[in-house]
């Protein structure tokens, strides 16, 4: 039944989305392409989880990545078409895709989806704001993508309450992902095809199956005779090439994987500490005074939610998250961060921005007196609030005019244009 009836959405909103987003055609067919895979990937793991019992976390991650891949896939399409003038559309959809990320939550999957779907309908009533009185596909675009995690949310909800099913007395897995999806999608979907798979892909396991088997690698090898060795033949050394020479002559050392180190949630005195967090936008910190600091470190693709009055918040390399506050006694800085949003309720005398690449700063009618200081960052942008409750996107300068003058330098700074 929960197979069927993840299937059952795929044939029915999903579908519906996919030909209203090729009837708008451009960035948006292309994102809905991804999006088509995203629910195919998800959908291949569905099955595979009514087949199998549940793996360790590690092997988990492993038959995860094929769904997680589209869902990046997705984002990045975004932030490379800043320009598009679909831009709110690929907004609304890179924003709320996480949803399908409900496979790897428990016990409440159903309100994550939830969580997801408000966070994309801001651009979606962008969308509809904007294209009610011009096309309504555009309209039955935003309102189908809106249906469909409402419908995902209950389809979680009736059939993976507490957290993804899996099948109790079903094979345990063997450490491999389930097949890849079928490149021409489910019977109903035969025109929707996906890319076709990477050619190398063989090649490389046959490469990585040859250095796994350690040692036994270097049976194969000949020995190099005293005839063949460079050292003790001039005639050789002198012909052949000159060899490269990488370091010193105690050869490279090998890096040193990376340690994706635990998520971090918790209060340390006057400071609370959101560290290492992935796909959470269910972050809120609640009861922080007045003169308490709120500092969030790597997190990625997650949302910051800060209640009550605080003195500061510094959001330091994160990377797709976003910080939900009220009010500020003294800055909100953003230090080494890529594509982060913020939103003040209240006032927030300053924001402070160092090395960041993209930066959406919503702004409230109380913090129009805000200062901005920037420094070595692109991509930043102030939404000035209206009467109307709509905003109005200002870009800040990123480029400067220095002149020689008789009292030294005189720069002046380059307004954006268009």
């Amino acid at each position: 039944m929960s197979v069927q009836g993840f299937e059952d959405l795929m044939n029915g909103p999903l579908t519906t989305f996919v030909q209203l987003s090729n009837q708008i055609g451009g960035d948006v067919a292309t994102q809905a392409a991804l999006v088509l895979s995203a629910f195919q990937a998800e959908f291949q793991f569905i099955k595979y989880a009514s087949e199998h019992s549940a793996p360790s976390d590690s092997e988990k991650q492993k038959l995860l990545l094929p769904t997680s891949t589209k869902i990046q896939e997705i984002q990045t399409l975004r932030e490379k078409n800043r320009g598009s003038p679909f831009f709110n559309h690929l907004s609304a959809i890179s924003e709320s895709i996480p949803a399908l990320g409900w496979v790897a939550v428990s016990p409440t999957p159903a309100p994550y989806v939830k969580e997801s779907n408000d966070t994309g309908q801001f651009y979606t009533n962008r969308v509809l704001k904007e294209w009610k009185e011009k096309n309504k596909t555009h309209v039955e675009w935003a309102r189908t993508w809106v249906q469909l995690l409402v419908d995902l949310q209950a389809y979680v909800k009736q059939h993976h309450t507490t957290g993804l099913v899996w099948a109790k007395a079903g094979t345990k897995p063997s450490g491999g992902p389930p097949p890849p999806p079928p490149p021409c999608g489910l019977p109903p979907m035969d025109d929707l095809c996906l890319a076709p798979a990477d050619p190398d892909a063989t090649n490389r396991s046959a490469l990585f199956a040859e250095i796994n088997r350690g040692a036994d690698v270097t049976k194969s090898l000949k020995k190099v005779s005293s005839d063949m060795q460079t050292h003790k033949n001039p005639s050789i050394r002198s012909s052949g090439p000159a060899p490269a020479v990488i370091g010193n002559s105690s050869g490279v050392s090998a890096p040193k994987p990376a340690v994706e180190k635990p998520p971090v949630f918790a209060r340390d005195g006057k400071k609370w500490l959101v560290e290492n967090q992935k796909n959470n936008t269910n972050l809120v910190v609640d009861g922080a005074e007045m003169n308490n600091v709120v500092y969030i470190f790597k997190c990625v693709n997650s949302t910051i939610t800060v209640k009550n009055k605080i003195n500061s918040i510094v959001m330091d390399s994160c990377k797709k998250s976003s910080v939900v506050f009220e009010s500020l006694v003294s800055s909100a800085e953003f230090i080494n961060c890529q594509s982060v949003q913020m939103q003040v309720l209240g006032k927030v005398p300053t924001i402070t921005i160092d090395k960041t690449d993209g930066c959406q700063m919503y702004l409230s009618k109380d913090s129009l007196t805000t200062e901005i200081v920037t420094s070595k960052s692109s991509e930043l942008n102030v939404m000035v609030p209206k009467a109307d409750g709509d905003y109005s996107e200002y870009p800040i300068p990123e480029q400067f005019k220095t002149k020689i003058g008789p009292k030294g330098l005189n720069t002046v700074v380059i307004e954006a244009s268009g």
